[in-house]
């Protein structure tokens, strides 16, 4: 029997920790469930199930050790497809820590954790517009972790370094369970308005209410699919933050279901996979069905 391929499912964030490297400064009593081990082996089985083939793996802790642990994590886990890495945004020698990360397997953008710094304008420092050059320079893609607050820093750095590749996580956590659309609306809006970025239909669940439903997602998920379209989307699970408020399956459930609606197979399939593939310049390989 001759097999059919389908072109690859991409989990385009996820992540992968263990407690003892003790370097996750968010990490605490308030997010209780999360404080243990999450590894790849507990992983494999969700992906399995949820029809999904490889991932991108996202750094949770601000220190060079967590990128080189999910590097480490990565050269042995075939499903990671790609790491999205952290460094020194403000430092004086960035440019030589990214060119040695650039030529490692597997590195294929960064992340600085916007979202929990002291200066909401950090994006903007003379320095990290510098060093977000380099980042355009590259080629690596580059995460925004953000709160809606932040936007309009961003938008100001898109507009100062028009080549980078960037990509919204969450949705840049907009107010779910409030049910709040503005100012955020406007703001993501202004985002999608540069060509080189892109959006991740991901983190939603955990900044939706506790006994959330489709129907509190679904006017984030159509405005960033009218803003964003569907050559410039991407699920993420943002497991294991996620089991917060859902199961894997649930989630990659609440993401197919919200974007089916707008969206035929083709553009699905981008979605689900060839975007990310894209993106961070990973290898696109079939599977067979």
């Amino acid at each position: 029997m001759t097999s059919i391929h389908r072109p690859a499912t991409i989990d385009s964030h996820q992540h992968f920790w263990r407690v003892e490297r003790g370097d996750y400064g968010w990490m605490g009593e308030h997010v209780k469930p999360l404080l243990r081990d999450f590894m790849p082996e507990d992983l494999a089985p969700l992906l399995h199930r949820a029809g999904i083939d490889r991932t991108i793996l996202v750094q949770a802790a601000e220190t060079e050790a967590e990128t080189d642990f999910l590097l480490e994590l990565a050269a042995a886990t075939p499903f990671v497809a790609g790491v999205v890495g952290w460094l020194d945004m403000d430092a004086d020698g960035f440019a030589e820590r990214l060119a040695h990360y650039r030529a490692q397997p597997k590195f294929v953008g960064l992340r600085p954790m916007l979202q929990g710094l002291d200066d909401d304008a950090f994006i903007l420092r003379p320095r990290v517009l510098d060093n977000l050059r380099r980042v355009a320079d590259s080629g690596l893609a580059f995460d925004v972790l953000t709160f809606p607050k932040h936007l309009p820093h961003v938008a100001e750095a898109l507009a100062a370094v028009p080549g980078l590749r960037a990509v919204v996580d969450h949705l840049s956590k907009p107010p779910i369970a409030a049910g709040d659309l503005d100012p955020w609306r406007d703001d993501i809006t202004r985002i999608a308005a540069f060509p080189n970025v892109s959006c991740k239909v991901s983190g939603m669940v955990t900044e939706a209410k506790a006994d959330w439903a489709l129907d509190d997602l679904a006017p984030y998920v159509d405005h960033v699919a009218a803003c964003f379209g569907a050559d410039r989307l991407l699920f993420g699970s943002d497991w294991p933050v996620a089991t917060l408020a859902a199961e894997y399956g649930e989630v990659a459930h609440a993401a197919r279901a919200l974007l089916g609606r707008r969206f035929g197979p083709e553009d699905m399939d981008k979605i689900f996979g060839g975007n990310a593939a894209r993106f961070y310049g990973v290898e696109s390989a079939s599977s067979p069905r």
